[in-house]
């Protein structure tokens, strides 16, 4: 019996040593813990802006050399500058023309009417009678812009074309625009705040925004004035001679003007390459 007995229990203490590593519970390490809480984190995804326009940009940041990305830059843009100057000079020349019958005492087509009425309506000009007065007080609205003047700008404004707001809305000129969703909204933009940098779907309409802009809005009346009188006094239009106009253009004031005219001079090697 006693016998029988210790062979139960060599038996019972056999099986249990057996069994004893799976009835265990698991304990994991402090490390192993860790690694299985860092496998769980979800993986944050960087979410890419998309451009809103359909535009294919020169990828201007990846490119080293700094005179290949000058150069890129102004083929890029110099186009569009140019073209709007020259529609423009059309412009100018239909108020010249219509100024002249005027001083004649001659009277306007309705085919001049139309264009005048167009012209005065772009530049957001007060409607009435065509007079001399009028018509002269729209050629210092209607006038070129110096495409060095234009370029540096651009180039200033957008990081030479690598800005967000040139990548992603063709927004070559740091424009705002005061309609909620009429562009992008400022990263750094205050709270009060409710401005956004305006969008465009192509660069002419980029470029045809910045050229209304100086001369349309009252804060570069002194600019167009500077212009007005290169005209009479039948001086070229240089770029540094507009440059004091554009104070309001930035919140650096001085040290803008200053930076532009430095670049205006840096840079005078590429402004005539075609």
């Amino acid at each position: 019996m006693l016998r029988n007995l210790l062979k139960l229990v060599i038996a019972v203490v056999a099986i249990y040593g057996l069994l004893y590593p799976f009835i265990q519970p698991v304990e994991q390490s402090e490390e192993v813990v860790e690694a299985t809480k860092e496998e769980k984190k979800p993986v944050k995804k960087v979410e890419v802006e998309k451009p809103l326009h359909n535009v294919k940009l020169p990828d201007f940041a990846n490119i080293q050399d700094v005179r290949e990305k000058k150069q890129a830059f102004f083929d890029f843009i110099k186009p569009h500058v140019i073209k709007e100057n020259q529609t423009i000079l059309q412009q100018r020349a239909s108020l010249e023309i219509a100024l002249m019958m005027l001083q004649f005492e001659e009277e306007l087509t309705s085919t001049q009417v139309k264009k005048l009425d167009d012209i005065f309506a772009y530049y957001r000009l007060d409607e009435g009678e065509y007079t001399v007065e009028r018509i002269k007080n729209a050629l210092i609205h209607v006038d070129i812009i110096p495409k060095e003047l234009a370029l540096m700008q651009a180039a200033n404004e957008s990081a030479w074309g690598t800005s967000r707001f040139a990548r992603i809305g063709l927004n070559f000129f740091g424009q705002w625009c005061y309609k909620k969703g009429c562009g992008l909204v400022p990263k750094r933009r205050a709270n009060e705040a409710a401005h956004e940098v305006a969008a465009f779907k192509s660069v002419r309409a980029s470029v045809q925004s910045y050229f209304r802009n100086l001369n349309t809005h009252n804060a570069y009346a002194e600019l167009r004035a500077k212009r007005a009188q290169l005209r009479a006094e039948k001086k070229p239009i240089e770029a540094t001679e507009l440059t004091e106009g554009l104070l309001s253009y930035s919140e650096r004031g001085d040290a803008y003007i200053e930076e532009l005219n430095d670049m205006i001079r840096h840079n005078k090697a590429y402004f005539n390459e075609e």
